[in-house]
């Protein structure tokens, strides 16, 4: 591998690590921060919908990196220095409000810390397109999935600790340091001219009629319907079947993102070694005994294995879909693309979250992990759409 390839593999997982360690936060730590000043569950959930408003509104931010050449300095690398600034701006701001006080205030600074991070994810997937060969699609997706689980297992491990030793001024400032390292990068990292052939053109959107794209986007769907809504689980099982405190449920999740870096390598290694087909199968093998496991954990001392396992499936699912999704994306609008492919899949969380939900106080949690494991069968239509239709792949090789 050469250096120039080094570099770029390690801008877009610094890039992701940094998108993880936010993610973390708001999605295990934010809640317990704002209770710590008498916010109630109901303005805590409010917040939570608003600051994911700007991953709804992220296709609209693709399709300004496609058609915005951003003073002439590219499509790409000054939306993500953008979104970097006003992610540690707001970092550093958080610790001057009282949410107790100025919840709005509070609000807005966490909208606006989404929407700066919303702004450089797309990009950076975008830039990925522009520079990324398809033989190379299931190397960088599995930088990507890696780095973002490092940022979560920093989060887990790092911040908890500080919050509860240090201050929660701490975390928010340490926040702020750790999106610092993708500058060291994006300077050394050049972003090519774009040919004539890859400039916006609105004809590309014809791509989302063909059969093959809409079976992508449904599998898509599937499958993160199925992992994030047992990932919601694990630790609520854990800790009513053997009664884990919150620590060991930090430690849980911090062994399931090694897990999902493990999968993050398995999956780029499938894509590469075994084709687009045979990944997708085996990758859906993985999940099926992994959820079964879930079901089946009697033991504490199992679990640990079982969970480490269900991250491996997290990860290679999601580095799968994202390389195949890579090659399916028309190079004319690659951001947009790609970024609404993703919101399908957002769209999958939501509804697998409310289903798990549902399922684990109807039925229990062992019922609702094999209901889960037996969802990866509603994959098996889909796929003959992918690849048995007919579709013009992403064919300019990326520079």
């Amino acid at each position: 591998m050469n250096r120039a390839k080094i570099l770029r593999y390690s801008l877009f997982g610094l890039l992701y690590f940094t998108q993880g360690t936010i993610l973390s936060f708001f999605t295990a730590l934010n809640a317990l921060y704002l209770l710590g000043f008498g916010i109630d569950m109901t303005r805590i959930g409010i917040l939570g919908t608003i600051a994911l408003l700007p991953f709804v509104i992220k296709v609209f931010l693709g399709m300004l990196s496609d058609k915005v050449n951003l003073f002439g300095k590219g499509h790409r690398k000054p939306y993500i220095v953008i979104g970097l600034v006003v992610q540690i701006i707001c970092l550093v701001l958080v610790p001057l409000i009282d949410p107790g006080r100025f919840f709005w205030q509070y609000v807005m600074i966490a909208f606006m810390l989404q929407l700066g991070m919303a702004l450089y994810d797309t990009c950076t997937d975008g830039l990925a397109l522009d520079t990324t060969p398809l033989s190379e699609k299931g190397t960088i997706q599995g930088f990507m999935v890696g780095g973002r689980a490092v940022g979560v297992i920093v989060t887990a491990s790092l911040v908890g600790l500080l919050a509860e030793n240090v201050s929660w001024n701490a975390v928010f400032w340490v926040l702020a340091v750790l999106t610092l390292p993708p500058f060291l990068l994006l300077g050394r990292v050049k972003e090519p001219i774009r040919p004539q052939e890859r400039e916006f053109d609105w004809k590309a959107f014809a791509a989302f009629k063909q059969l093959p794209v809409i079976g992508l986007a449904t599998i898509g769907f599937i499958f993160f319907l199925i992992i994030v809504g047992t990932n919601q689980l694990v630790n609520p099982f854990l800790q009513r079947e053997f009664n884990i405190s919150l620590s060991t449920a930090g430690f849980f999740t911090t062994i399931w993102g090694i897990g999902v870096i493990m999968g993050s390598i398995l999956g780029g290694a499938l894509i590469n070694k075994v084709g687009n087909r045979n990944a997708i199968f085996i990758s859906m093998g993985i999940a099926f005994a992994a959820i079964m496991a879930l079901a089946g954990i009697s033991q504490l001392a199992i679990a640990w294995i079982i969970v480490t396992l269900f991250g491996l499936c997290y990860g290679t699912y999601q580095t799968v879909y994202f390389a195949i999704s890579m090659e399916y994306t028309d190079p004319r609008i690659a951001a947009t693309m790609f970024s609404i492919l993703m919101a399908v899949t957002n769209i999958g969380q939501g509804v697998g979250l409310g289903l798990t939900g549902f399922f684990s106080d109807s039925f229990g949690f062992q019922t609702t992990f094999v209901i889960m494991a037996l969802l990866n069968l509603l994959a098996l239509p889909f796929l003959s759409m992918i690849f048995g239709g007919r579709f013009k792949k992403r064919t300019v090789q990326a520079g």
